[in-house]
């Protein structure tokens, strides 16, 4: 036999295992990017969460820090109608009030000398409404009724009304104005802007602190910017941002019915009605059924509030 070069032919088993090695490297490099990149994604989640909650918790922190806790100082004390049920007060200029009493059969509206505390002109509501919330708009005072949408308004020289309109808001509470807009409540925690034209709502926030609803708003006044709100059942006035709702801070006024209480004045009830004399910057409050209206002067207060002070005082 001739000699013949003999080439050995590769093995099919020595080839499988190198195509199986490469499939399991390719496996691996696979899954390796697969789980880099899952957990790039999961670390970007987690980061953006705690951001979130960070900037969150910052803003809230940072929205309590700034906040306002004023206390007062009496300037003066003027006499005032012990069976007024006061739910609207205004300064008119020369020391002069008009004021919105309120329960059934006894609601009025009422033109007051400040110094006096004598009723100038009253006018006596219809049996069947019980009045609330008042303001002043040019030669106009325009009032709301409870558990109605409906109000009246007013000549302000005679009191003689002028015409009753309806309203968007749940429930008539309070009203002030800024001489361009309408405020409103309606007893819940939001504050309404009203076209004084259409008397249509415009705007409306929910008014919150310490991330719970502000509920009860009552009364209202706009001073220097901002609008003063009563908190039915307690003595607490909220200083709120019209432009955005935002709290500003309290006034903490509970220590003037304590005064009154503690002076045989046992039947009054909680505070309610801001007057505010825009030319000489005086603040008027008084209460239900209160036999004096108070002249009184803002200052930070000496105490030390924290939130849940101010929830307990102020939040019924």
């Amino acid at each position: 036999m001739s000699s013949k070069s003999f080439k050995k032919k590769p093995s099919r088993k020595r080839s499988s295992s190198k195509f199986a090695s490469s499939m399991a490297s390719f496996k691996y490099l696979y899954l390796r990017k697969f789980f880099i990149l899952v957990s790039i994604i999961l670390l970007a989640c987690v980061i953006l969460v705690f951001g979130v909650s960070s900037n969150t918790w910052n803003e809230i922190s940072s929205d309590s820090n700034s906040l306002k806790f004023d206390g007062y100082e009496i300037v003066n004390e003027f006499p005032h109608d012990p069976r007024a049920f006061t739910q609207g007060l205004v300064y008119a200029g020369n020391d002069t009030l008009f004021e919105s009493t309120g329960l059934y059969r006894q609601s009025s509206v009422r033109k007051v000398a400040l110094r006096t505390g004598k009723v100038e002109i009253l006018h006596k509501m219809a049996d069947s409404y019980f009045g609330e919330g008042l303001t002043l708009l040019g030669e106009r005072l325009l009032q709301v009724t409870w558990l109605t949408q409906i109000g009246f308004i007013y000549d302000r020289k005679n009191l003689q009304k002028l015409e009753r309109f309806t309203h968007q808001m749940e429930d008539g509470w309070g009203l002030a104005t800024d001489g361009k807009i309408l405020y409103g409540s309606d007893g819940t925690s939001t504050l309404y802007q009203i076209d004084p034209q259409t008397l249509k709502v415009t705007r409306k926030h929910v008014i919150k602190f310490n991330g719970q609803d502000v509920r009860y708003l009552n009364e209202l006044e706009y001073i220097n910017g901002e609008i003063w709100a009563n908190v039915w059942q307690t003595d607490c006035i909220a200083r709120i941002s019209p432009n955005n709702g935002t709290m500003l801070g309290w006034i903490l006024l509970h220590t003037l019915r304590e005064g009154l209480i503690a002076a045989g004045y046992n039947g009054i009830d909680v505070l309610n009605g801001i007057a505010w004399d825009s030319n000489s910057n005086r603040i008027f409050v008084t209460g239900k059924l209160w036999p004096k209206l108070y002249e009184i002067k803002l200052h930070p207060s000496r105490k030390h509030f924290n939130n849940g002070d101010i929830e307990q005082l102020c939040l019924p």
